[in-house]
């Protein structure tokens, strides 16, 4: 029985709104006044293109994911009205709960424009089901992947937005010790910390480095074979991988240092790894799921060990402190959690194909 990716897709984002909205969780106070008193607030005397393009953007796919999720059943309006509904009560709430928030401004504005998102992404998914894009997806779900797929389609389709996020290796994920090690340091003994902190490592080898693109890009690879069983298909789905990872990570070096830098990444090192990455999982398109899914495991396991002791260069603690207090604020818990938590949600999906796989057995 196939079960829709829709749902799981659908919580992650809502999840990462919510967290994108009230970042960054600190200072809560109470200003002694309403927390809806921003929706009678003046009108606003000047426009940033950027904040209305994010405040639209950022509900677009939300209004889709919740038109997704009910018109399997029905293509009447109803789906629409009540995905746009839902999308405008959470913007609501988080606009009421920024007011609590120093670093956050409560607007009615952005919440108007997230509902304008919301519904140009439900009236968009409601298109598709009657232009029989969603038939055709179905399809090509049947012809594609196994039955048991959503949660390696899931990760697939998270994987790019988790490369937004600057990443001291290119196709790192998961490097979470240097943070984790700095929120902890307040409440550690100094020599629990002392001997924590040590393990990093000056800096990263060339090879290491070689190794952790390779494996950056091999992993998602792997993830795929697990539900792509024709060779052919998994031939596609590699060029499909570097395409979207590259362009990803691409969007990032633009977004970051300016769009005349946007393959400043592909270094010697990083080609070198993006290459012997390709090769890999070319090579391994013939193997069983089961072996697919154990390869995965255990690359993600190297993958997340190298990367943690990658130190962080001056030119990249500069790119975090733009990307965490300047403009990109509005979306960087998004790509940031994505960008942490993404190898050790792929771990446990791999954990469930394999222990599947053996009671199937």
């Amino acid at each position: 029985m196939r079960k829709s990716a829709a749902w799981p897709v659908t919580w992650m984002y809502v999840s990462l709104v919510v967290y994108a909205s009230l970042y960054p969780f600190s200072q809560w106070r109470d200003q002694d006044i309403a927390p809806w008193a921003y929706l009678f607030a003046p009108f606003p005397r000047y426009w940033s293109v950027f904040d209305v393009a994010i405040n639209v953007a950022g509900y677009l796919p939300l209004g889709a994911l919740l038109v997704l999720l009910t018109l399997r059943t029905s293509q009447r309006a109803a789906p629409v009205v009540r995905a746009v509904l839902l999308a405008s009560l959470l913007s609501l709430v988080m606009e009421s709960l920024q007011s609590y928030l120093p670093q956050r401004v409560a607007s009615r504005e952005d919440w108007l424009l997230n509902s304008i998102g919301a519904l140009l992404g439900a009236g968009l998914a409601q298109a598709m089901v009657r232009w029989g894009w969603l038939a055709w997806w179905d399809d090509w779900r049947r012809r594609w992947l196994a039955p048991q797929s959503r949660g390696v389609l899931a990760l697939l389709l998270a994987w790019p937005a988790a490369l937004l996020f600057p990443a001291a290796v290119p196709f790192g994920v998961g490097q979470v010790w240097n943070r984790l090690t700095g929120y902890l340091e307040g409440l550690l003994p100094w020599e629990v910390h002392a001997s924590t902190t040590a393990t990093v490592a000056a800096f990263l080898s060339p090879s290491s480095e070689i190794l952790c693109v390779a494996l950056g890009l091999l992993v998602p690879c792997l993830l795929g074979y697990c539900v792509v069983h024709a060779p052919r298909h998994r031939f596609a789905l590699v060029l499909v991988m570097l395409a979207v990872g590259s362009t990803a990570t691409g969007l990032s070096a633009a977004l970051s240092w300016g769009p005349e830098h946007t393959w400043a990444w592909l270094n010697p090192s990083a080609f070198t790894g993006v290459a012997l990455g390709v090769v890999s999982a070319l090579a391994l398109v013939r193997i069983a799921a089961p072996v697919s899914a154990s390869l995965a495991l255990l690359a993600l396991g190297l993958s997340v060990g190298l990367l943690n002791q990658a130190p962080d260069s001056p030119y990249f603690a500069q790119t975090l402190l733009a990307w965490e207090q300047g403009r990109f604020i509005r979306f960087n818990g998004f790509a940031q959690w994505l960008g942490w938590a993404w190898p050790y949600a792929a771990m446990g999906v791999a954990l469930t194909h394999i222990t599947g796989r053996k009671r199937g057995n």
